[in-house]
């Protein structure tokens, strides 16, 4: 070592950030500064820590609850303020801050205008919809996890995945999660993944950051790389409070990287406890069939008798039925001996001669019963001829003409009746009861 360094005082940490934080008091009033809040946080002791950032830098702010609780309206991440505030370095962590006094409200600051400007164009275009969203495997068997080799999500997976379903295999794809490089590298893994097809879903995990460490998961093109996945992606990024527009995107949002291994792993306990549940039903199921079987196996074996006790029974019965075999013959044979008798007689009954001379006899009466009707109905016949004959002998026109009546007819042979329609000189034909006369008209009176 030189003479001059061992000639400088030797420090402690302490004592050198004490001496710099004067430094900074004693050469910087209260400054009025104007930047993007990031990473706002407020814990339990009242007090607000937060970033103020730009384009190129961002530096860490305190404001203390004596000072925030005269604001009348609370900070939030990616709003754009001006604040007056006290240049200090926290000697603890030997980290430079501004020790803010007053907040005044600007607007939204430019990553949280260009966020918003993302979501609004990628939702009009319809990769947020529902409809594009894939279900999950129920029991996917290859799972790629897409994060940093040495971060903590890809960790939490694994463990989480020990514990929960070891049975699960994980295909790790190494990005970087931040940074410039980082968007190329996850939009090829997407593609290396989908085009490989070996694996049933992906997961794109990060641990948490800050807004900026966590910006890249708001590019448009690994959401678009997202929207054409053929595998369903499950997103992990961040803590439960963080959202990019990779989450709104992907078909399944986990709070965290340990949150996005449970969702798409069975529950090993919870099978454990089911499989123990179907074996306790298997044997309470075997132990009833089984008494059962038993009960049934007894109640067989009390119904079982000797062969010779049953055979006897048997022989005891086959006689009773042959008793009643011989009585139903002997009362058959009865019934047909006598319906053979009750024929006999009713077959001498109907004997062919002595039908024939029944029915000869009645045939003599009855010939001579219609001989006589019918000289009855012939002389009743020629009465009545003779009745209708004097009748229409009374209405003949020759008996009228035989009374010395006549019929007179013009030329053409019509019947005259009226003198007026025959003319004087005509000819007229008059018929007698014997001949005809031809006259012609001399006179006329109507």
């Amino acid at each position: 070592m030189s003479e001059f360094a061992t000639s400088m005082p030797i420090l402690r940490v302490s004592d050198l950030n004490s001496a710099v934080r004067e430094i900074i008091e004693g050469n910087f009033p209260s400054l009025r500064v104007e930047g993007e809040i990031s990473n706002f946080a407020c814990p339990s002791s009242g007090h607000w820590y937060f970033s103020l950032k730009d384009a190129q830098a961002q530096v860490r702010c305190a404001m203390f609850r004596n000072r925030n609780g005269l604001q009348s309206w609370r900070p939030r991440d990616g709003l754009q303020v001006q604040v007056v505030a006290q240049p200090t370095l926290y000697e603890g962590r030997g980290e430079f801050q501004l020790i803010v006094e007053q907040m005044e409200e600007l607007g939204a600051g430019n990553l949280a205008a260009e966020f918003q400007r993302i979501k609004e164009k990628l939702a009009a275009e319809g990769l947020f919809a529902n409809e594009h969203k894939r279900p999950l495997p129920q029991n996917p068997r290859r799972v790629a996890v897409i994060s940093s080799a040495t971060g903590a999500a890809w960790h939490d997976i694994r463990v989480t995945l020990d514990k929960r379903w070891p049975l699960l295999e994980l295909l790790l794809y190494p990005v970087q999660v931040q940074g410039d490089a980082a968007v190329a590298q996850i939009v090829a893994a997407l593609e290396t993944a989908n085009r490989r097809t070996t694996e049933d879903l992906i997961i794109l995990a990060r641990g948490g950051g800050s807004a900026e460490d966590l910006w890249c998961f708001n590019d448009e093109r690994i959401a678009r790389a997202i929207h054409a996945s053929a595998l369903p992606v499950v997103t992990g990024i961040g803590h439960e409070i963080d959202f990019s527009i990779a989450d709104f995107v992907a078909d399944w949002r986990a709070a965290t990287p340990t949150a996005a291994a449970e969702c798409i792993s069975p529950d090993r306990v919870e099978w454990e406890q089911r499989i123990h549940s179907k074996r306790q039903q298997l044997q309470r199921g075997m132990e009833r069939h089984l008494r059962e079987a038993t009960l049934g196996l007894d109640h067989l074996r009390a119904r079982l008798r000797n062969p010779s006790t049953i055979l006897r029974q048997q022989e005891a019965q086959v006689f009773q039925l042959q008793q009643r075999l011989r009585r139903q013959i002997h009362l058959e044979l009865t019934r047909w001996e006598q319906h053979e008798n009750t024929l006999g007689a009713r077959l001498l009954r109907l004997d062919p001669q002595r039908l024939f001379r029944l029915h000869a006899e009645q045939i003599q009466r009855l010939g001579a019963r219609l001989r006589l009707a019918i000289q009855r109905q012939l002389g009743q016949q020629e009465q009545e001829v003779d009745r209708h004959r004097l009748r229409l002998r009374g209405l003949s026109p020759t008996a009228v003409l035989e009374r010395g009546y006549a019929i007179v007819r013009n030329h053409n042979g019509n019947v005259l009746r009226a003198s007026e329609s025959v003319e004087l000189g005509a000819k007229i034909d008059i018929q007698l009861w014997h001949g005809r006369l031809r006259s012609q008209v001399l006179e006329r009176e109507d």
